[in-house]
């Protein structure tokens, strides 16, 4: 049985990661040993790896599912609104018919959190 798949994103220092996972986003750091963070909530984790070179190489975009996207989005607002993406920055119904915004980090890591 799989029970969750978990995204390594890199960036050039940990702190970068840690300020969109932890300080906009309120994941908690369950391990950091100064080059690998991982950080959880409500069961979503991510490793978060300092490595310029591969930082230079993918900014990834990372779907997160939700089942209370405006709490989210009203949390992540009020916490860090500037993080929000500007092209996603309200929660839309998209043509797909799932809820949608995004945050974007200055490395251009992008989140989406969707609600289906």
């Amino acid at each position: 049985m799989l029970q969750r798949l978990i995204p390594k994103i890199f960036y050039n220092e940990l702190s970068e990661g840690l300020d969109l996972f932890v300080d906009t986003l309120g994941f908690k750091v369950v391990h950091n040993d100064g080059t690998l963070a991982v950080v959880e909530r409500d069961g979503a984790k991510a490793y978060i790896v300092a490595s310029p070179e591969y930082a230079a190489k993918d900014r990834p975009e990372i779907a997160i599912e939700t089942d209370t996207i405006f709490e989210v989005y009203d949390e992540i607002k009020a916490r860090r609104p500037e993080m929000l993406h500007p092209n996603g920055n309200v929660v839309t119904k998209r043509p797909w018919g799932a809820l949608e915004f995004a945050v974007l980090d200055r490395s251009t890591v992008c989140v989406v959190f969707r609600q289906w």
